[in-house]
């Protein structure tokens, strides 16, 4: 890898140990609102899909070991086994999804599909699945406690993301991959 490539790698990784510390926690849910969704989809969006797993990895691997950077600046490997470990480990998947699906142009509404009805989808279903074995309770209540309350905000936040991506690949002259 070259060293741009490196660097752009590097600051995803800081802004999405940097997202998880804005937090917000809800009284009725394990799941916290966070920018983290904001980050995973612009990481998704202005990486390639071989940098953008790399980067969550690498992020999964500092909270894994001490660095405080998962939501609230939590850190450990028991936050895997907790029950938002699923979305954590979620962000493997819809990373580079996201980023195959993205296409080569630089669209907002090609971007803002596939972080809605990809990355939305796809985190959710291994968030709220993962909450429901770990929890022990049933799907439709690990999806109103992990999903529903979250849906309107993280479309938002989808949106918001979609945007900077545009912006950020077209003024910081990203290759678009």
């Amino acid at each position: 890898m070259k060293i741009k490539e490196l660097t752009k790698m590097s600051i995803c990784i800081a802004i999405i140990c940097i997202s998880s510390y804005i937090s917000f926690p809800l009284p009725f849910t394990p799941t916290m609102i966070t920018a983290q969704t904001i980050a995973i989809n612009l990481v998704a969006l202005i990486l390639t899909p071989k940098q953008s797993f790399l980067v969550v990895l690498l992020y999964i691997f500092l909270g894994v070991f001490g660095l405080p950077v998962f939501s609230g600046g939590t850190s450990g490997f028991g936050r895997l086994f907790g029950p938002t470990g699923g979305f954590i480990l979620g962000f493997l998947v819809i990373a580079p999804l996201m980023s195959c699906l993205k296409g080569k142009n630089n669209s907002f509404k090609r971007y803002l599909f596939v972080t809605v009805f990809i990355g939305m989808i796809v985190i959710y279903c291994f968030g709220a699945i993962y909450m429901s074995i770990i929890q022990k309770i049933s799907i439709i209540s690990a999806l109103s406690l992990a999903v529903f309350p979250f849906v309107v905000g993280d479309i938002f936040k989808c949106i918001l993301s979609s945007y900077l991506a545009v912006k950020l690949k077209k003024s910081l002259k990203f290759d678009i991959n």
